[in-house]
């Protein structure tokens, strides 16, 4: 009983109100922001860095592959770090990690440079998601809880989208260093504001260095870094048939068996896998990973789709996602309010992995190699008004029936969930375009015969327009046949982005009765030892 009590005082004391309420509440969001634009503004910025790196495709790919990996290693720490170093020390010092790293990125004169800052970048990065989620909940009352859920995620769901089109602006206005340098005044804002305002919770003793939890951080570390490996090249390298993803993939398992087993042994692990116990939790790290898969998987595939398919810039494609943006970002204030009034929150969420399925199937009609930015303006409308209602309910359902400081566990897993649950989205997504491209391909094939009237009157209609503009008439003919070939190949592959759109929205149509099975939590969310 005394412990409760003085673990409700310890809590009222984080509450603020009025301008250090908000003061806190920007400075949290603002960080939270840096670290999600940051997983998705340089994929605008891919070509130009190569062609003043050197770098070749797949080498390039490691400026995303090295910040992403970081981030999942680091994310599951964050509470174990937040009790050794305090909570306000432990998030100025990421935000001057990241702010520093973000500055070298800027500066690095090779690629391997570029690779290893950014990995630096995303250490002190991943730490800032978490933590700011932490933050903001315990500076509101816990009354008022659902509502800095809202606000939260209001940065965590609209931060992916504003990556490509702020990255299209900096890099045609200026040059891709600026897409690191940006961060820099924000950074130092931030530090400042973060050690003048934000209180830490007070915790037990420190663990001496003969205590910390060493093989579990090895473990941890082997498992998540070579899963995200895989994920991130396994399409380009052609998965199984690579040798590396194969002894990658020997590690990863290896790595996960062995952390399993380590956490669940030693007296002081570094990430506390008992916490999974609780029900809600274990649905909702699950709900977590779908969540993230479409979040991430729907904005990385609509950015290629206008690409690839329509011919846009990458500024445009960036800026079409301004509208799911600020739906979402409008929809938060509103469930946060519902869920104050007593909404169920799975009530709120199983209408929001519908909405998504609706958005979805929408998506998978519409689909043509003419398709305009008119015909998808109220489809992402749709997506936003689907995330909008999934982000809150979740977070707030996954954590509502843990107690204590269970509750920053249960935070750290939903967090690398969600950031896990993005990576395999990518990666699934990737896989299937490229197989179900192909399959498409031999489908269609069989359809265009020569004897065909139809095939025979376009053949000649190409043949007579090149013909036109001077070829003669058997390079008119072949390139009529390439121009044919290219159709098809056009084709096959807005076939496997309808799929891609089909299977997405079953799988978020399938969640719905798994949400509806979720025990109600006692009370509100106390979300008060959220490191």
């Amino acid at each position: 009983m005394a412990e409760a009590q003085v673990q409700v005082q310890d809590e009222d004391s984080l509450v603020e109100y009025g301008f250090t309420r908000v003061i806190i509440t920007i400075t949290a969001i603002l960080c939270a922001l840096l670290e999600i634009i940051d997983t998705t503004i340089v994929n605008v910025a891919l070509n130009d860095m190569r062609g003043s790196l050197g770098a070749s495709l797949t080498d390039i790919a490691w400026v995303i592959t090295a910040y992403a990996i970081a981030n999942v290693i680091i994310i599951p720490m964050t509470s174990w770090l937040s009790k050794q170093f305090g909570r306000r020390n432990y998030f100025a010092a990421s935000i001057i990690i990241f702010t520093a790293a973000s500055f070298l990125c800027g500066n690095a004169t090779n690629l391997w440079e570029l690779v290893a800052f950014r990995f630096i970048q995303g250490m002190g990065g991943g730490a800032l998601l978490v933590t700011a989620q932490t933050i903001i909940t315990e500076t509101y009352p816990v009354a008022k809880r659902g509502m800095a859920q809202a606000i939260y995620g209001m940065g965590v769901i609209v931060g992916p989208t504003l990556g490509p089109p702020l990255g299209g602006y900096l890099v045609d206005n200026f040059s891709w260093p600026y897409i690191f340098y940006i961060n820099v005044p924000i950074g130092i804002i931030a530090t400042f504001l973060t050690i003048i305002y934000i209180k830490s919770p007070k915790y037990g003793e420190k663990l001496k260095a003969s205590q910390v939890d060493w093989w579990g951080i090895i473990f941890l570390a082997s498992f998540i870094g070579s899963l995200q490996y895989i994920l991130e090249h396994g399409q380009q390298d052609d998965w199984f048939a690579d040798t590396t993803i194969i002894i990658l993939t020997i590690v990863s398992g290896l790595g996960l068996l062995l952390f399993i087993w380590r956490e669940l042994v030693y007296e002081h692990p570094i990430v506390n896998l008992r916490v999974l116990k609780d029900y809600n939790l274990r649905i909702g790290t699950i709900l977590t990973f779908i969540l993230g898969f479409g979040l991430y998987g729907s904005t990385f595939i609509i950015p290629i789709y206008t690409q690839s398919i329509l011919g846009w810039t990458a500024t445009d494609a960036g800026l079409l996602l301004v509208p799911s943006s600020v739906t979402t970002a409008l929809m938060m204030p509103i469930i946060g309010k519902l869920l104050e009034r007593g909404v169920p929150q799975k009530y709120l969420a199983a209408i929001g992995f519908v909405v998504f399925f609706i958005y979805s199937y929408w998506m998978y009609n519409m689909m043509t190699p003419d398709t305009g930015s008119e015909h998808m303006f109220w489809p992402l409308v749709a997506r936003g008004f689907g995330l909008g209602l999934l982000f809150v309910p979740i977070t707030t359902l996954s954590l509502s029936t843990l107690r204590g400081k269970d509750i920053g566990e249960g935070a750290a897993f939903t967090g690398m969930m969600r950031q896990l649950g993005g990576s395999f989205g990518i990666a699934i997504i990737t896989t299937f375009v490229a197989r179900l491209s192909q399959q498409h391909r031999v489908d269609l094939l069989p359809n265009l015969s020569k004897i065909d009237f139809k095939v025979q009157e376009r053949l000649q209609a190409y043949q007579q327009m090149f013909m036109s503009k001077g070829f003669s008439v058997n390079e008119s003919l072949d390139k009529a046949y390439q121009l044919m070939e290219g159709s098809i190949t056009l084709q096959s592959t807005v076939l496997s982005y309808m799929d891609i759109f089909l299977y997405l929205g079953i799988l978020f149509l399938i969640c719905v009765p798994f949400v509806l099975m979720i025990k109600k939590g006692k009370g509100k969310v106390d979300a008060s030892a959220m490191h």
